[in-house]
């Protein structure tokens, strides 16, 4: 993989061209990307920005952002050659830190259940994940440095852990939604990919121009509360062995260690996020479903099919559950930094039929917290599987903080 932040290093330095790395990763677009299928459009050459954090950075875009250069299909027939006039917010803030944007990166359609034909880099017979399977798989397979894409339920972490890459999802709104094609306003975010958590943070900070983001010197060692989200299931067993591996790692490291039971309230928010997920998406994509109901993808349409009879008093009672359930969760983190869970339930499921189970990311979510996925496990296969840190809403420097804490206890 391609670090971000060796890339400023050298570029700093002298050692490389701000060109030279674009050109670098258009050159392993095109080795690479005939196989994996990570893109759905890219650009033959690109130009480095004369200043910024990013310039000379290489970034891939999931394809339900507005780009005014390329194409926004949004992994659907509907949008076939769909030209927005601007960029979305967050391209914008890209291209003002100096990022150089190469290409579309493959999406399902409306960032749903659908899958794409992305194949997982690191084994061809697994998905990658979704919905960001493009920006995941780009990343991992060392084409570019950094790739943006979004959760709604679980598209940003889970692909991140099947994909063996670091991602983080923010707190809700760090990251502005102007010009991403909305599928639940109350949970859409934007996130990023990157090589390694330094990445990750040397990107959103440039993003949002946070310096309190970016990995300082000497790294804080965390109180860590283990939760296992037992509400969600029991995991499978490389999904358990990696979180074993990371708690482990960490308490060697000199951390303490705990586990943790999540008080009900917030076990019921788990449950009614599909309430408040598929009755905001019947607003959202309702000229879709209505004026093209035939092009759909078949995973979506069933889903909306399913959920069409959702009352608005259910939506209601399930605003009120998160209210409450955020509120108790604010509680748990008087006594720990952060969380450590699972970031998928294993290693990422053979063939392209399904995209994986979000059941382990769509709590996070709805809490608005911010989330980072960590590598910690190789199962049977090659095959990648993460755990993920989580902390209090808004302390995102802290959940970088302690990402790293736990990314460097693994090394």
């Amino acid at each position: 993989m391609i670090s971000l932040a060796d890339l400023q290093r050298r570029i700093a330095a002298g050692e490389l061209s701000a060109d030279a790395a674009i050109a670098q990763s258009l050159a392993a677009i095109g080795a690479q990307d005939k196989t994996i299928g990570a893109f759905v459009c890219r650009a033959d050459s690109v130009r480095a920005a004369s200043a910024g954090p990013l310039r000379g950075i290489a970034v891939g875009i999931k394809d339900i952002m507005d780009t005014a250069d390329f194409p926004t299909e949004m992994g659907s027939p509907i949008y076939r050659g769909h030209r927005p006039r601007g960029d979305a917010a967050v391209v914008m803030m890209l291209k003002q830190a100096g990022a150089s944007i190469v290409g579309k990166t493959t999406t399902t359609a409306f960032a749903s259940t659908d899958p794409t034909a992305t194949l997982n880099p690191h084994n061809h017979g697994h998905t990658p994940g979704g919905s960001s399977s493009g920006s995941a798989a780009a990343v991992a397979a060392g084409m570019i440095p950094l790739a943006l894409g979004t959760q709604t339920g679980g598209s940003v972490i889970r692909p991140a852990s099947f994909c063996g890459v670091a991602a983080i999802k923010p707190s809700y709104r760090l990251l502005p939604t102007v010009g991403v094609k909305c599928y639940s306003w109350t949970l859409d975010t934007v996130g990023l990919f990157a090589a390694g958590v330094s990445d990750v943070a040397h990107g959103l900070a440039a993003m949002t121009g946070r310096p309190e983001l970016l990995p300082q010197a000497s790294v804080p060692t965390p109180r860590i509360g283990i939760v296992t989200q037992d509400f969600a299931g029991a995991p499978e067993a490389s999904g358990g062995e990696a979180l074993r591996i990371a708690t482990r790692a960490t308490e060697r490291a000199g951390a303490t260690a705990r586990a943790l039971e999540l008080p009900e309230i917030v076990a019921e928010a788990w449950r009614v996020h599909p309430v408040l997920q598929e009755f905001e998406a019947h607003q959202a994509l309702a000229w879709e479903y209505r004026e093209n109901y035939d092009a759909m993808a078949p995973l979506i349409r069933g889903r909306l099919d399913e959920s069409k009879g959702t009352l608005p008093a259910a939506y209601d009672e399930a605003l009120r559950i998160a209210r409450r359930a955020r509120h108790a969760l604010a509680q748990v983190f008087e006594d720990v930094d952060v969380l450590l869970t699972l970031s998928a339930p294993g290693a990422a499921p053979k063939g392209l039929g399904s995209t994986g189970d979000a059941r382990y990311n769509r709590l996070w979510t709805l809490m608005g917290v911010p989330c980072v996925n960590i590598p910690a496990h190789v199962a049977d296969g090659g095959l990648p599987v993460g755990v993920q840190v989580i902390a209090r809403y808004s302390a995102d420097a802290e959940a970088l903080a302690a990402a790293r804490f736990v990314e460097q206890a693994l090394k």
